[in-house]
C-alpha cells in the first residue's frame, strides 16, 4: 500500500470561486481508476502545537502499490489537474509513505 499525501497551499489572492473549482477538479481524481481510497480535506479546527493548520487543501490518496501510484502520476486526469490549477499553488509538500 502506497499513501499519497498531498498538502495545498493556495496563494493569498485566490478567490472562493477559485478555490471552489480547485476543489471540483481534486474531486476528479477519484475517478481515477488506481485509487483505492480518497479524501480532499481542509484543516482541522484541532489547536496543539504539533498540528500544521496553515495550508488550504489536504489530499490524501491510497493505492494498492507503487505501480499504481505511477499510473495516477501520469494519468490524463491528474494531468489536467495540474496543468490547470498549479497557477494557484504558492507551496505544495508531498508524503508518499508505504
Amino acid at each position: 500500500m502506497i499513501a499519497h499525501h498531498v498538502l495545498f497551499w493556495l496563494k493569498a489572492d485566490t478567490t472562493e470561486e477559485q478555490k471552489q473549482a480547485f476543489r471540483n477538479s481534486l474531486q476528479t481524481l477519484e475517478n481515477i481508476e488506481v485509487v483505492k481510497t480518497f479524501h480532499i480535506g481542509v484543516p482541522a479546527p484541532i489547536e496543539r502545537a504539533v498540528v500544521d493548520t496553515t495550508y488550504t487543501f489536504s489530499l490524501l490518496l491510497l493505492f494498492e502499490d507503487l505501480a499504481a501510484h505511477d499510473v495516477y502520476q501520469v494519468h490524463p486526469l491528474h494531468k489536467a489537474f495540474l496543468d490547470e490549477f498549479r497557477v494557484y499553488f504558492d507551496k505544495v509538500v508531498i508524503y508518499d509513505a508505504e
